[in-house]
């Protein structure tokens, strides 16, 4: 008997113990968009997956979709189900609102990654992200800084409506409009796909439409993009007929550059998951945050063309394998 009662004293004690373990635990709710949309985003996910751990202390749900009505409503799930805090990369920047107001009223904290969205920062604790604008000025400064007689360009582009898309169209549109010999042969949406990127640049092609540079928003469309050029027996990179130029920086796009056949590769950093990390264990210890009056954080990061790339910054910077 008393051995039975000593074991019911342990079953009592462990699930006291497994209990107190479940109240401390943090329920993060994330929505991205999904490993398969690009080597970025796979990287991005990785990170995110090994961080936001049980090992952490964390119970987490994610979500991943390209389509912003499909993100809002697993984030309203999310709040429904009582997470602790939302972390958000969005497809689109607009629409967030309400889903925002209703996480604020429910007490869910929400952190921004990877992605602006376009609301009051009263609705959001922090922003981890990267400066999408600042990658389209410096890939267009980079451009204009080759003098070139022409510059007839395939512009490529991401997701509309993205933050990404958002940040590297506006500065080559504003130049295009600005100056006399920037012209659009194309621009055109491939929302990040590198077979429909080929088929833009396949259209051009078949068109007879002169051009000298393929401005690509992601690695993977630029890649598209040159096997068509490939396919079509045009030459391209340092010494060759078209200027191609990508974005991301994964490892095989900068050795791409690396040997010559890319000339610009503009960085975009995933690893967003340490910092929200520690802001949230921050909040969990009573901290107060200490951020910039935007409460944004904001990746430093730059770009990679073929006359200067060294095999250490492939390495250093490339991401994946």
């Amino acid at each position: 008997m008393k051995k039975l009662l000593a074991i019911a004293l342990v079953l009592v004690m462990a699930m006291s113990m497994m209990t107190v373990a479940s109240a401390d635990t943090i329920k993060v709710g994330i929505v991205n968009n999904p490993p398969s949309e690009s080597g970025y985003r796979e990287a991005n996910v990785k990170d995110f997956e090994s961080v936001f751990t049980v090992e952490n202390g964390y119970e987490v749900n994610t979500f991943y979709s390209l389509k912003n009505d499909e993100q809002l409503a697993a984030a309203q799930q999310f709040i429904t189900d009582g997470v602790d805090y939302l972390l958000i990369s969005a497809a689109e920047t607009t629409g967030w609102d309400t889903v925002l107001e209703d996480a604020q009223a429910n007490g869910i904290r929400v952190f921004l990654f990877d992605r602006m969205i376009a609301c009051d920062p009263s609705l959001y604790e922090a922003a981890v992200v990267s400066d999408m604008r600042n990658q389209g000025i410096l890939a267009v400064e980079w451009l204009k800084g080759l003098n070139l007689e022409a510059y007839n360009i395939i512009h490529i582009q991401g997701a509309m409506g993205s933050d990404a898309q958002i940040g590297r169209t506006g500065p080559l549109d504003e130049q295009v409009a600005a100056a006399d010999n920037w012209k659009l042969v194309v621009q055109q949406t491939a929302t990040w796909d590198e077979a429909e990127a080929k088929k833009i640049t396949e259209s051009v092609i078949n068109s007879g439409e002169p051009f000298n540079i393929i401005y690509a928003e992601n690695d993977g469309m630029a890649k598209g993009a040159v096997a068509a050029l490939d396919e079509a027996g045009i030459s391209h990179g340092k010494d060759g007929d078209v200027i191609v130029m990508g974005f991301d920086c994964n490892k095989w796009a900068l050795r791409e550059v690396l040997a010559g056949t890319w000339n610009y590769d503009g960085q975009c950093s995933p690893f967003q998951a340490q910092v929200i990390h520690e802001m949230i264990q921050k909040i969990e210890a009573g901290e107060t945050l200490e951020l910039p009056e935007d409460k944004k954080i904001i990746s430093e990061e730059k770009g990679f063309d073929a006359t200067t790339i060294t095999e250490e910054d492939v390495n250093t910077y490339g991401l994946g394998e």
